[in-house]
């Protein structure tokens, strides 16, 4: 990826050193990462990192945008088919992108909120 596409997505990247973050491979073989930074009870930064197609970029975007800013529990409320619905990922072949997306986002949550 280029340096210009990476400045078009403010949100794709890896994070040094993140509150809680989730790795999982969907069943087409793409892989998502989400990091989260979340302080006060917040997610104060966020970003998603795959090795996926576009329709998984477009995903992970949706996602984080969706997430920033809200408590892990309200981001518990995130879901697929939102994402789905506003087109965001494109519908058929993107439908799976948009689920590896918002699970990974959950897992990256677990971790947070089970945390002792």
């Amino acid at each position: 990826m280029s340096a210009t596409e990476q400045g078009a997505d403010p949100y794709f990247g890896r994070m040094n050193d993140p509150t809680a973050s989730a790795r999982l491979r969907g069943p087409c073989g793409d892989e998502m990462e989400f990091y989260l930074v979340i302080a006060g009870g917040k997610i104060e930064d966020v970003r998603y990192y795959t090795d996926g197609c576009a329709h998984t970029r477009l995903c992970g975007r949706a996602v984080a945008q969706r997430a920033l800013g809200k408590t892990a529990h309200e981001a518990l409320g995130i879901n697929p088919r939102e994402i789905i619905e506003t087109a965001e990922c494109l519908p058929d072949e993107g439908n799976h992108c948009a689920i590896l997306a918002v699970s990974t986002l959950y897992r990256a949550l677990a971790a947070y909120l089970l945390e002792p």
